[in-house]
């Protein structure tokens, strides 16, 4: 072979890694990711607002197993948004309410613990989903006053919305006002939240989001803090029924508004079949207890005590949060936000559906 063919092939493939590495950053150098919901999302945003101990997570035994600190997160550790983001190659993303004025970078978290679709969920104490969606309007308002209107567009447009949120609208029903279900069906309940849930994709489509990655409801009638309310700690039907129901119409009008709204793209996480996996069989999946909370008080550790800031100062730890599906009463240990986030990230059409999580960024890599 010629030295001048050599060259000539030398520079084909050098040409062809370049354009590989600049388009793959070209695609990706707009991702952000704007994150919604309650305190499965919630990264600190409830230390930024005037509430009470029982929505915040700022404090030990809260964040112990990554970040050795307490930062807000209902978790020992990382929850499944800051999994996501690492996939992602992104950093951590803060609270909207943490970010300074000219320190966006690559995204926001909105999301607070308490939050519902209803307003009146938790009224006064949280940043309803409502609340949230004023926020990105204003930090929208922001970009293009930072960066011009063009810029801003290109990172509001490619960004991805991850929202989770309805488990605190059905919990507070059942928990602080049963009688509502004697006067409205539950498909009726369901209905009001899943209303409101489609005002807020539509108003985030509006200000020119086009992706949406919607975490289901879990199994919710088999987290500790449910199991209280049954005889001999079984599951409760009836927090399971509301989110079956809620799940049914959530995919169903995603579907919907990607015939409705062009350019509208989501991924649905089954959360409900793949919690329910791991209740089921904790082993299979690495953990030694799914009933039982890692840290809390009374049966099942259901009581939410832990950190003893709530009231009460009692509660109980365990020494190996890995081994447990929750953490506490009502959330993941990281172990199991990760195993979610994985599959929300690389999983098949059986957990999340059209598409998952890497083709919604549409990332290259692994």
């Amino acid at each position: 072979m010629s030295t001048p063919t050599l060259h000539i092939m030398l520079f084909a493939v050098f040409a062809s890694l370049f354009a590989s590495i600049c388009c793959n950053h070209q695609s990706r150098k707009d991702a952000a990711l704007f994150i919604f919901g309650d305190s499965i999302n919630d990264a600190g945003t409830n230390n930024y607002i005037n509430t009470t101990a029982f929505f915040r997570a700022n404090f030990p035994p809260y964040g112990e197993t990554f970040f050795r600190y307490p930062t807000g997160r209902f978790s020992d550790g990382r929850l499944i948004v800051d999994f996501i983001a690492e996939y992602a190659n992104l950093p951590l993303i803060p609270p909207y309410l943490q970010i300074k004025d000219d320190e966006f970078i690559r995204g926001a978290n909105f999301a607070s613990a308490g939050a519902g679709a209803l307003v009146d969920t938790f009224e006064g104490f949280v940043m309803d989903l409502k609340m949230q969606l004023k926020q990105l309007e204003q930090l929208e308002r922001k970009l293009k006053k930072e960066m011009g209107s063009k810029k801003a567009k290109g990172i509001i447009k490619e960004g991805v919305y991850l929202i989770s949120i309805g488990s605190n609208d059905y919990g507070v029903a059942l928990l602080y006002n049963p009688a509502l279900f004697q006067s409205l069906s539950m498909e009726e309940y369901v209905g009001m939240v899943i209303g409101n849930i489609t005002t807020v994709l539509q108003g985030i489509y509006k200000v020119g989001g086009r992706k949406f990655a919607m975490i289901g409801i879990g199994k919710i009638g088999c987290v500790p803090g449910l199991r209280l309310l049954t005889r001999n700690g079984a599951c409760s039907d009836e927090a399971n029924k509301l989110a079956k129901l809620h799940n049914v119409a959530l995919a169903a009008i995603l579907a919907k508004l990607e015939t409705q709204l062009q350019g509208f793209e989501y991924s649905y996480f089954d959360y409900y079949t793949s919690g329910s996996e791991r209740i089921q069989y904790p082993s299979k999946y690495g953990f030694k207890e799914a009933k039982t909370a890692c840290c809390g008080l009374g049966p099942y550790r259901g009581n939410s005590t832990c950190g003893g800031q709530r009231g009460v100062k009692e509660y109980s730890l365990c020494r190996h949060p890995e081994k447990y599906m929750f953490f506490d009463a009502y959330h993941a240990s990281e172990r199991a936000n990760r195993q979610f986030a994985h599959l929300m990230w690389n999983g098949s059409p059986s957990v999340i559906r059209p598409r998952n999580l890497k083709a919604l960024f549409k990332h290259e890599g692994a």
